[in-house]
Parts: structure tokens; sequence; C-alpha cells
């Protein structure tokens, strides 16, 4: 088996219902390589952070050629598995989106997130055709790559709303994963309850967001049955602000 290969099949193997794989995300090869020496297990991108990283806004602004060579970098920078934020794929065909995922994991990625939120537009794809997208990148990707099928179900709506959407949620979870995904990825879902019996339920293993303030701690989220655990812009928030306070002392005359 390929190195690749190797690490596509330990990175699915640490999807673990209970004792969840946590990934602290990243934005560039210097801050993958400090998360990878701080005991990460795998590293992640959070596409919002590499976007402000850069220059660029959210939202599948950041060219797809920087995207492509960033992945490189990353995954040429440590030993670990990386899977990359792909947004909606950088296209909206499937085959458009198959090619460029299989250009993503030649440039060293072993899984993705692929989100069903329509990316410069309005709600989300409808559930066939969003099917139909992860299909045909499970089918252009190289054996083990992990299609992590987000949900934006959740997002953009009141908390108070999400108890009417668990269905279509799960309705969602069982067509991507008949379509070839290997995880599921809901972010905005926050309740115990809800978060409960989204893992029992989902045929994916579940991937949770963290959102301070809003979300149980990692170890209640391992109990309720979580498999994976992100934590999207929060690392990269917390580094600029470490940047942030030295520089303003320095420029008070401080230190």
């Amino acid at each position: 088996m390929s190195v690749w290969g190797e690490k596509a099949r330990a990175f699915a193997a640490l999807h673990r219902r209970g004792d969840p794989l946590i990934l602290f995300n990243i934005w560039d090869a210097g801050s993958a390589r400090i998360v990878a020496a701080a005991g990460a297990r795998a590293i992640a991108t959070g596409s919002w952070s590499v976007a402000e990283a850069n220059g660029y806004g959210d939202g599948e602004q950041v060219p797809i050629d920087f995207v492509l060579g960033n992945t490189a970098r990353i995954a040429n920078a440590v030993e670990l598995p990386v899977t990359i934020d792909f947004e909606g794929g950088y296209a909206e065909a499937p085959d458009d989106v198959a090619a460029n995922v299989a250009a993503l994991a030649a440039a060293g990625a072993i899984g993705c997130n692929f989100e069903d939120r329509i990316v410069g537009g309005d709600g989300l794809h409808a559930l066939a055709r969003q099917a139909e997208r992860i299909a045909a990148i499970v089918a252009a990707a190289p054996d083990g790559f992990f299609v992590n099928a987000r949900t934006d179900v959740f997002l953009s709506v009141a908390h108070v709303e999400h108890p009417s959407r668990m269905d279509e949620a799960l309705e969602r979870a069982q067509a991507y994963a008949d379509a070839g995904a290997k995880g599921l990825f809901v972010p905005g879902l926050s309740d115990e309850r809800l978060i409960e019996r989204m893992c029992a339920e989902s045929p994916l293993p579940v991937n949770i967001m963290v959102w301070p303030g809003t979300t149980p701690p990692l170890g209640r989220l391992a109990e309720l049955g979580a498999a994976r655990i992100s934590h999207a812009g929060a690392p990269w928030r917390v580094a600029m602000q470490a940047l942030a306070e030295p520089a303003a002392a320095a420029h008070r005359g401080e230190g």
C-alpha cells in the first residue's frame, strides 16, 4: 500500500463514536507543524482561517490554485494525514467538482469537507443533486479518500428551529452515505439531545464543530457519541490574539 493509502486508512480508523478525533484546524504549513508537534493525530484546514491568513474572504474566494498549492505545502510539512476544508468543491457540475477533488488528492489530501450549501447563492443543493456530486467525487478520487459530507441544515437558522430540521439532516445523511461519503459534518448543531440523536441515528460517523460558549465540552461531546470534533476558526482567532497583544505592547514601548 502507498504512503497516501496508509494515511487514508489510518485517518478513517480515527473516527470512532465516543472516542472522537480532535481536529485543531490550521491554515498553512507552519501552523500544521505546530499542531502536529502538540500531539495531533491528523491535520485539518479551515477555509475561513486559510482565507483570513491570505487576505481573502471566505466562500471560495481563495483561488483554487492557491488552495492546491497550500495543500501540497501542508502535506509535505507533516507526516500526519491531511484533510482540507474544500467548501463546495469550487464547481457546481458533478464532473467538475470531481476533477477538482482529484487534484486535491494529488496534492496530498486524504480527505475533504464537502458542503451542500450553494456557495455564492442561496440555500442548499437539492438532496439528489448533492448526492450525485458526492458520488462523482468518490468515483474520481483515489480509493479510501475520506469525503466528510457537510450539511448546512442547521446553519443560519435559530436554534429553536433545530429540532424541526433533524429529519431533513438525517435524510441527507443517509443519501450522502449511499453516495459514498465516509463522514457527516453538522456545523451549528449544539443542543445535547439533538447531538446525541444525530450520533445515534446517522449512518455515518458524526463531526461536531466546537463553538465557544454554545457547544458542550469535548468530553461531553464524546459521551454523546461524536466521532470527530473540529475547532473551525477558533485556532486562528487565538493565534491572532496572541500576536496582537505583544505587538500592541511593543508599539507602546513596553517590554
